[in-house]
């Protein structure tokens, strides 16, 4: 029994010894300077290169996936950015637009407001127009300046083109005013506006006393036969009656004609003024009511 058992501890050390002395031969001939590989080689080269290839490619589309996912986030991201900086591009070229046409229209009030403080030495306030009375037969509209900022009743209210009216009533904040326009002679206070023309202020005297709703004209009567106006000049009004300041522009005379009784002239006038979607007009201030408002 002891016999066989070494016989068979021989015959695997027997069998361990040729295994490496093959193992030895084979690592030899693989690492000695050999152009061509052998047929195991290939065999098991080209079984490795097909299994990976398996692989591989679904390793490639993952990673592709991944990557187009994280560019189409970054693509996102920046569009995001974009849309942030085209809107406040937008914004801000909307607000400078607003600011360039805000300061163009204060540089031209206040060109108007000092040629004429220059000429006439008066004061003017701005006042925003707050509403507009819907009554076809009021039309007067409301700012919001009132006794408080030293508004009194019959104060001339004005834009940079011309005259636009006067205030009728005051409150502690805001004050009424009732366009030329509403003018009728009758039941408006006051009931006419003393004028005269633009250069010739020693000779043309006339009054304007009511509007013509149909040609959208103010009716100048009153005007001496010998009077110098005609077709052009600018009506201004004359200072008279302590109502009106003297020298703030009315309008232009289209057409004059001989009145009624044949004694005296009447005239239409153009108002230099625009009445429509008024949103701002200045309140002249002259320098007794402005002693007075102290």
């Amino acid at each position: 029994m002891i016999g066989l058992f070494n016989m068979m501890r021989n015959k695997r050390l027997f069998v361990l010894l040729i295994g490496l002395i093959l193992f030895i031969a084979v690592m030899g001939f693989s690492l000695s300077d050999r152009k061509d590989l052998t047929w195991p080689e290939k065999f098991l080269n080209d079984t490795v290169g097909y299994v990976q290839q398996w692989f591989y490619k679904p390793a490639g589309y993952v990673a592709g996936l991944f990557e187009d996912i994280r560019t189409m986030r970054e693509l996102y991201e920046e569009n995001a950015r974009l849309r942030t900086t085209v809107a406040s591009y937008a914004r801000d070229k909307s607000k400078y637009n607003r600011i360039e046409q805000e300061n163009a229209r204060l540089q031209a009030k206040l060109n108007f407001t000092e040629e004429q403080k220059n000429r006439n030495n008066y004061t003017y306030m701005i006042a925003q127009v707050v509403s507009v009375s819907p009554d076809a037969y009021n039309r007067t509209f409301k700012i919001n300046l009132g006794s408080r900022h030293g508004l009194k009743e019959n104060m001339a209210v004005v834009t940079e083109q011309g005259l636009i009216g006067m205030i009728s009533s005051v409150s502690p904040f805001t004050a009424n005013v009732i366009p030329i326009t509403e003018l009728d002679g009758q039941s408006v206070n006051p009931k006419f506006i003393s004028a005269t023309v633009e250069g010739k202020e020693e000779d043309s005297f006339g009054i304007i006393e009511s509007y013509n709703i149909e040609n959208g004209q103010l009716l100048m009567s009153k005007i001496a036969e010998e009077d110098p106006l005609t077709e052009g000049d600018v009506v201004i009004t004359s200072g008279l009656g302590d109502v009106f300041p003297v020298g703030i522009v009315i309008g232009t005379v289209t057409s004059h004609q001989v009145g009624d009784f044949g004694l005296t002239r009447t005239a239409f006038i153009e108002p230099a003024a625009e009445f429509d979607k008024l949103s701002e007009v200045l309140v002249v201030k002259v320098p007794e009511a402005a002693g007075d408002a102290e």
